[in-house]
Formats: C-alpha cells, sequence, structure tokens
C-alpha cells in the first residue's frame, strides 16, 4: 500500500519506499546547505597554504575539462556548475539513504553521521579517484580531511534528522494474524517487532 500524494486534481499513492527515497533526496538537498557553509567557514580557516579550491570545485572543473568545456565557462559559471554538481551528489546520496535509514537501529542524528562518514570514505577513497578527478583523500594534508570529514558529519547529521522527520511513521500499529500489522490509517506495515 501507499501513502497518498496530490498531484494538482489527482491523488496519487507511493510505496513507502519511494517516499523514504524521495525524503532522503529533499533531506539530502537540503542537508547539502549546512555543509557548505561549514565547509567555507572551515577552509577559511585553514593555513594560506592550505587554502587551494576544495575538492567539489576541483571534481567539477576537473570533469568540465574532461568533456572539454572548462576554457569556455566564466568564473560566475563555474561557481554555478560547481554548486550545481555539489547539491545534485548530496541529493542523490540522500536519496540512496532514505530507504535504507530504518535498517540500523540508531538515533537518527548517529544513522546520519555514520552515513555521512560512509559517503566521505567511498568518494574520497575510492569512487572519484578511481575516476580520476581527484587524488585520493590519503593524499591530501590532514587539515583538509579534517574539514571535509567534519563537513560530511554534518551534512550526514542534518540528513539523519530530516529523513526521519519526512519519513512515513508508523502510529499505534494493531498486530494482524498474518504477522504483519496496521497502522492507524489501515495501511499494513512491518512488524516492528523481532
Amino acid at each position: 500500500m501507499g501513502r497518498p500524494v496530490h498531484c494538482g486534481h489527482m491523488p496519487i499513492r507511493l510505496r513507502d519506499e519511494t517516499y523514504k527515497m524521495l525524503a532522503g533526496a529533499a533531506a539530502g538537498f537540503v542537508a547539502t546547505v549546512p555543509m557548505t557553509v561549514a565547509m567555507e567557514l572551515m577552509h577559511r580557516r585553514l593555513p594560506w597554504t592550505q587554502r587551494e579550491p576544495l575538492p567539489p570545485r576541483k571534481i567539477t572543473m576537473r570533469a568540465m575539462k574532461a568533456i572539454g568545456v572548462r576554457h569556455k565557462l566564466d568564473e560566475s559559471e563555474r561557481l554555478g556548475l560547481t554548486l550545481a554538481a555539489h547539491f545534485c551528489y548530496g541529493t542523490g546520496m540522500g536519496a540512496v539513504y532514505g530507504p535504507v535509514s530504518d535498517r540500523v537501529k540508531a538515533p537518527p542524528v548517529v544513522k546520519g553521521m555514520g552515513y555521512g562518514l560512509i559517503v566521505w570514505a567511498a568518494s574520497y577513497l575510492g569512487i572519484v579517484p578511481a575516476l580520476g578527478l581527484i587524488e585520493p583523500a590519503t593524499r591530501h594534508r590532514a587539515q583538509r580531511n579534517a574539514l571535509m570529514i567534519a563537513a560530511h558529519l554534518v551534512w550526514g547529521a542534518t540528513l539523519g534528522l530530516l529523513t526521519a522527520w519526512w519519513s512515513p511513521r508508523v502510529k499505534n500499529p494493531v498486530p494482524t494474524r498474518a504477522g504483519r500489522q496496521r497502522d492507524v490509517r489501515g495501511r499494513f506495515v512491518r512488524a516492528a517487532i523481532s
């Protein structure tokens, strides 16, 4: 069964997993705002010698160079593309988090922070270096890695909190003979009892 969502005059029903994916995507997008602010503030506190562009800028510009358009971009276009790519990545990673967030039993902020660390490690130690868009984090200075890890903790905490807030919740479940539970709206949901 699904959750009703109104699209114009016609209601549609979304499965809980789809709804959680959308909640995670929205939370990932919004969580990228405090993450970006934290990155910028921490970047300003780095020693002058370490203030080269942050990874989202480096990654985006290397991708633009690879497709042969970086030299055609002015500074405002470079900034816009960097922010667009950064927010798209945050949104995509949030969409992945949404449906799996309930599989770990922990407070939402803790789950989100753990996921933020996983995203940092997978991105900066694996995926992005494998694509040749940035050197692995093992070659970055410790202060810059600390900055990026802290930023991903901010993103993850916000993601976890917002995803939990925006995801469907079961209220007053009623057990049924089939081992499933029915919530107060009459939808069947999985039993939370082990």
